[in-house]
């Protein structure tokens, strides 16, 4: 297996522009290449898919890369497999999940990126490269066939990952509780990443870039910190 991902926790950071907090990393990502395919299918509320394609459009041509979106090709499959690179944005998982085993990518997808395609996510777009969407903070909008995902690394991902906010009177479920329940019925480790924070895979070594920490899930295990200059080869054994 070869790959190439960088799973971004969010597309936008506080003050910046869309991925311009990642802009070096996803130059990194890129580098020789000149075009990108973008699956625009977690949409946010109310835009379409074409003006979610021509906000990324826009970003990816400050860099000199030619973007297209998967809903602008009449064979969605053999777009893919012809992509030089994919880039899966955010919005809400559930409805990405059902969109791409409706539209037939979740193979496709997987084969192009284990073999070394260049993959990026942006949250929705993370969480579904994890082994299953069953850490997302997502509501269930739609019903996906399987909370499998495209399970190019065997572990999940929290993106947006928050803290608890000292002093707060909130009396609701933090998202360590919320992962600790998913741990009381998966094996798999959660990442919990922040705001700003993403994750570059080569093959199987894992780095964490960005100004943050991880807060990382074992099951059976107190969560942990880690920096970006530990080892976290350790996600990457089969669960």
């Amino acid at each position: 297996m070869s790959r190439n991902l960088l799973l971004i926790s969010t597309s936008t950071t506080h003050g910046t522009g869309y991925l311009e907090h990642a802009a070096e990393e996803v130059k990194a990502l890129l580098q020789g290449k000149s075009s990108i395919l973008f699956i625009p299918y977690a949409r946010p509320n109310g835009i379409s898919h074409a003006d979610y394609t021509q906000k990324a459009r826009e970003a990816f041509a400050q860099w000199d890369i030619t973007l297209t979106g998967a809903h602008e090709h009449t064979d969605p499959v053999k777009a893919v497999k012809e992509a030089e690179a994919v880039f899966i944005g955010g919005g809400n998982t559930f409805l990405l999940l059902k969109q791409l085993y409706a539209n037939k990518l979740i193979d496709v997808l997987r084969e192009r990126a284990m073999k070394g395609m260049p993959y990026m996510g942006t949250s929705a777009g993370t969480n579904v490269a994890g082994k299953t969407i069953g850490t997302t903070n997502d509501m269930p909008i739609v019903h996906p066939k399987t909370f499998d995902a495209l399970q190019l690394v065997p572990f999940n991902i929290n993106p947006h990952y928050l803290d608890p906010i000292p002093g707060s009177t909130h009396m609701g479920e933090t998202r360590e509780t919320r992962i600790l329940e998913f741990h009381g019925h998966n094996r798999q480790p959660v990442v919990g990443l922040r705001e700003g924070s993403m994750l570059r895979i080569n093959d199987d070594k894992v780095t964490l870039k960005g100004p943050h920490t991880a807060r990382i899930f074992l099951q059976g295990q107190k969560p942990m910190e880690f920096s970006a200059k530990e080892d976290f080869s350790f996600l990457m054994e089969a669960n």
